[in-house]
């Protein structure tokens, strides 16, 4: 009983210290704004995998959310705005939505691109209603290891996807039953 005391504590202070550390995300953030933090977000990774900046090059175009914040106990939610770039410029503005449940605590943020690889893949994105992640075109999600070895030549899937500027206190980070929508800003 005592152990679970000592969890309930140590989760108590997690929350708090989270909540007091990290970044309040822009409520209904303009497109300005959208397209500066994605500019900024691409280049970074850029920097960081070369891999990405590879792929990048050769990509029909990269969807990128530059601040998903994630938080929650038992039951969690995250929630994010990205640019669809063609050609370097936003061509369009997403949200990213997911609601999970399970073992899971804590709050984090992140950020994700997605390279569509092909015509088929960025056309899909436009053509569904709303997008969930899992369904249509495969994802690969490149982690370390792969961005080592991943080339434009031993690319071979629709979409890769790439996450980046992980923080906080939150068990595992997937895209299974995340939802993207195209949004007006």
């Amino acid at each position: 009983m005592k152990y679970v005391k000592k969890i309930a504590v140590i989760l108590v202070i997690t929350f708090i210290a989270a909540g007091l550390t990290a970044p309040v995300p822009a409520i209904a953030a303009g497109a300005g704004e959208i397209d500066r933090d994605v500019n900024k977000a691409l280049k970074d990774l850029y920097a960081k995998t070369p891999a990405a900046k590879a792929l990048g090059e050769k990509a029909k175009g990269i969807l990128v959310f530059p601040g998903i914040v994630k938080g929650g106990f038992i039951v969690a939610g995250q929630f994010g705005e990205g640019a669809l770039l063609k050609d370097g410029r936003s061509v369009g503005y997403y949200s990213s939505v997911a609601l999970s449940y399970g073992l899971q605590a804590g709050a984090q943020k992140f950020g994700y691109a997605l390279f569509f690889m092909s015509d088929s893949a960025a056309n899909w994105l436009n053509r569904s209603d709303g997008w969930e992640l899992g369904t249509g075109p495969s994802i690969v999600v490149v982690d370390a290891g792969l961005a080592k070895s991943l080339s434009t030549t031993t690319a071979q899937s629709d979409i890769y996807a790439f996450f980046f500027d992980q923080k906080g206190l939150m068990a595992g980070l997937g895209l299974q039953g995340t939802k993207v929508t195209k949004i007006n800003k």
